[in-house]
């Protein structure tokens, strides 16, 4: 027999069922076993059935709604292990706690932030208490199930949540670095526009330059053009008037 995986839930002894005695329960897990375990050759004989009253039938069978048996097969063997329904007691409550600190050491369950482990761990030993509390009392162990689920969706909530922040972050990722390129390329045709004017204004200072030079020089001639005609007109003015006052002078004499 495959021995199933180890557990804070307490199980009973597992039971052979036929498979084709349709027994398989409808309810029940399927089970993955754990490699680490060593194989057994003969499966260990369930304890012989009680005769219980009507309210303890009725709280087992709401233990087992609960908590649905576990199943796994062996070759064309089905085994069924069953969440126990002995009662706990003190000393077994301190077992589990004690327990829950070793499987946390032993499987290096980080003690704070996000630890599928520990998370896994506390899972079975909430569970193991709603059986603890169920045997005694069943609508507080149904009390303590709608706790569970309703753990279990807020969790599932957030881990939905979070997924979709993930992927939306990663939508934005990509379409900040489609941006990026495109604005990149944006930037390089820009730059050689700037380039391009900047040649530009360097060619239109040039002429001005060229031109401002021409003018200066055209300029210069100009003036030095103005000031010999002046000079040439203010010495034939000197002359004609030295000739003028030459004859005035002589009309007097």
């Amino acid at each position: 027999m495959i021995p199933p995986a180890d557990s804070l839930l307490q199980y009973d002894n597992p039971v052979l069922v036929s498979r084709s005695s349709g027994a398989k329960s409808p309810k029940g897990r399927s089970f993955k076993v754990s490699p680490q375990q060593s194989p057994e050759t003969t499966p260990v004989p369930p304890p012989p059935k009680l005769k219980t009253g009507p309210s303890e039938l009725q709280n087992e069978e709401i233990l087992n709604s609960i908590l649905p048996p576990r199943e796994w097969e062996e070759g064309t063997k089905l085994w069924i292990q069953k969440v126990s329904s002995a009662p706990c007691t003190r000393t077994e409550v301190i077992q589990l706690s004690e327990e829950l600190d070793t499987k946390l050491q032993q499987r290096q369950a980080r003690l704070t932030g996000i630890c599928p482990v520990r998370r896994e761990l506390f899972s079975q030993c909430f569970d193991e208490l709603i059986r603890h509390v169920t045997i005694n009392c069943a609508e507080r162990g149904l009390l303590l199930l709608r706790v569970r689920d309703e753990i279990h969706m807020t969790i599932a909530a957030y881990q939905t949540i979070y997924e979709s922040s993930v992927a939306f972050g990663m939508r934005k990722a990509l379409q900040s670095e489609h941006g990026k390129a495109e604005m990149e390329e944006k930037i390089a045709a820009l730059e050689n526009e700037k380039q391009e004017f900047i040649k530009q204004l360097n060619e239109q200072k040039a002429k001005c330059d060229a031109v401002e030079k021409r003018e200066a020089e055209r300029r210069q001639v100009e003036e030095k053009k103005h000031s010999d005609e002046i000079h040439v007109l203010k010495r034939a003015n000197q002359q004609l008037k030295t000739q003028l006052e030459g004859i005035i002078t002589s009309k007097k004499v």
